[in-house]
């Protein structure tokens, strides 16, 4: 057993430890409400937007209305944006994306190469010996559109100029509190079979299919415009369900670190209590020794 002084030292130290974790958890709390704020006002018009394009991939002679639309024949090339955090203590949030995407691209058909968001999932895909042609990583704490549009940008440019045949967003989806699961989605080009479970992911029911758009002042203009915009925009959507589903695992993984020193800090203290009663005890009996053979 540890004597008394070691005991009291290790108490100590998990109490800072608690202290620090309890701080770091209000801020998470904090932020995740912000964090779930900026990613409640954004979801309508992401959902719309999802719509539109979905709505645009079902029209007649797809392939004609904007090269974004147009399907490849064959896919060589495939692009994915992997979107994680840039710290840890935030429980397996982080390994959980990294191991999703591996598990899904190990074995894919074509060649991979992927764009990081994030410090964390950089490191590890780079460790993992993936071939990483950009990253991104100290994002603002709550980023606008203009911050993430490169990320958007990025893979517009690449699939236009036909350097990849598709383009996947790999995020966290932010359910609850509770919960928030990895996903990932076919950002380009878009599917009209998988159309309806992406649109159900943002908790909006597909519309029946319109008439064809009618289009003012002009149809290549405004798809020029519209379209890469509208892919952008679930780039910043995915952006902001990550980081509401970081702030949510790091405040829940805090809160863990929190009540598991408070036990240890509790079980310690029996512990030097017992130490400091067997030193005592172990006084006494030394004392009544001496008055013994004293006498």
């Amino acid at each position: 057993m540890a004597n008394a002084r070691e005991v009291r030292l290790r108490i100590k130290s998990v109490k800072n430890i608690a202290q620090i974790t309890r701080a770091m958890q209000a801020v998470s709390a904090s932020n995740v409400r912000k964090a779930m704020q900026a990613m409640m006002h954004t979801r309508p018009y992401a959902q719309k937007a999802w719509e539109v394009l979905t709505h645009l991939a079902q029209q007649p002679g797809r392939a004609s209305l904007h090269p974004l639309l147009s399907k490849r024949t064959q896919v060589k090339n495939v692009l994915a944006i992997v979107i994680s955090g840039d710290r840890g203590l935030a429980g397996s949030y982080n390994t959980n994306i990294v191991r999703y995407t591996t598990n899904y691209f190990s074995n894919y058909p074509a060649q991979v190469s992927f764009v990081t968001v994030g410090r964390k999932g950089r490191d590890l895909l780079a460790r993992r010996r993936m071939n990483i042609i950009a990253e991104f990583s100290h994002l603002p704490p709550a980023p606008s559109f203009t911050d993430v549009a490169p990320i958007g940008k990025i893979a517009v440019d690449e699939f236009l100029t036909e350097i990849v045949d598709e383009v996947y967003l790999v995020y966290t989806d932010f359910i609850n509190m509770m919960r928030q699961d990895a996903t990932i989605k076919k950002l380009l080009p878009l599917e009209i079979e998988s159309s309806e479970q992406r649109v159900q992911d943002f908790e909006i029911i597909k519309a029946k299919p319109h008439a064809t758009y009618i289009y003012e002042p002009g149809e290549t203009e405004i798809l020029d415009e519209i379209v890469p915009r509208f892919t952008g925009l679930q780039v910043y959507q995915a952006i902001l369900e990550s980081l509401a589903s970081e702030h949510a695992a790091r405040m829940m993984a805090m809160k863990n670190a929190t009540d598991s020193a408070t036990e240890l800090s509790a079980a310690l203290q029996l512990e030097y209590n017992k130490a400091r009663q067997q030193t005592i005890t172990n006084e006494m009996l030394d004392i009544a020794g001496g008055a013994e053979a004293l006498g």
